[in-house]
């Protein structure tokens, strides 16, 4: 943890701003599918900001210094997607066809998700963390499963699978465990892992249901939203 969260923010800003870079470029080059760049960013961002959340110390205005972070990503989201800013790069690596419109539906949520969550539990809870790990591993890794082993269909959403449903359940599972488990370690939250396992266990099957659903675009408000509700039933006492 550092004395200074001016540095930790700055610091917070280079790690995701290259991540972001770094595979604007790679589909930029075509070297991945703007596609699994997009899964990428998606499934990287996320725990890669939470964990710099542990370089800020406990001054009340911590969260919001570090909640500057994805409201200036998500600023720039709605930038180049209005068409206001001009970023071939981020279009290529964000969108699934090219249209910079696309960045206004799921990675303009995605930021503003993050904000809020960030805002409003920090590192005073695990609800946060937890509900934000189920969008990046879960929502990411069903989308990448889905795509390369889901042949069999899910007879209520027939452009998802059981396999990209196993992606979601256990890529959401073990991303918000396995943050969960760093900052217990740590000694931010005091419970043991094992009183998470179950808590975190039913609400990633849940927001795997959720997921499910046939509903495009607004997954990345749905999940969490679902993650949050449940975090507040079943963390409560932790």
């Amino acid at each position: 943890m550092l004395n200074n969260n001016f540095l930790a923010l700055i610091i917070t800003f280079a790690a995701a701003l290259l991540w972001l870079r770094l595979n604007d470029f790679a589909a930029h080059r075509g070297w991945i599918s703007s596609h699994l760049s997009r899964k990428i960013i998606h499934m990287g961002t996320g725990p890669i900001f939470v964990f710099c959340w542990l370089l800020f110390n406990d001054a009340p205005a911590a969260r919001y210094l570090a909640a500057l972070v994805p409201l200036a990503i998500t600023a720039q989201f709605a930038l180049v997607g209005l068409g206001v800013m001009k970023d071939e790069a981020a279009v290529q690596a964000m969108s699934r066809s090219g249209d910079r419109r696309e960045i206004l539906r799921g990675p303009l949520f995605y930021g503003i998700v993050f904000v809020a969550l960030t805002v409003i539990y920090w590192k005073d809870s695990p609800i946060g963390i937890i509900g934000l790990m189920l969008m990046c591993g879960g929502d990411g890794l069903a989308d990448i499963v889905g795509r390369r082993w889901g042949r069999t269909k899910l007879p209520w959403a027939q452009d998802k699978s059981w396999m990209g449903s196993l992606g979601m359940l256990l890529g959401g599972w073990s991303f918000a465990l396995g943050v969960v488990w760093v900052f217990g370690i740590l000694g931010v939250f005091p419970a043991p892992l094992g009183a998470y396992l179950l808590p975190i266990s039913v609400i990633a099957l849940a927001g795997t249901l959720i997921e499910s659903l046939p509903i495009k675009d607004f997954d990345n408000i749905t999940v969490t939203l679902t993650a949050v509700a449940l975090g507040h039933w079943l963390l409560s006492s932790l």
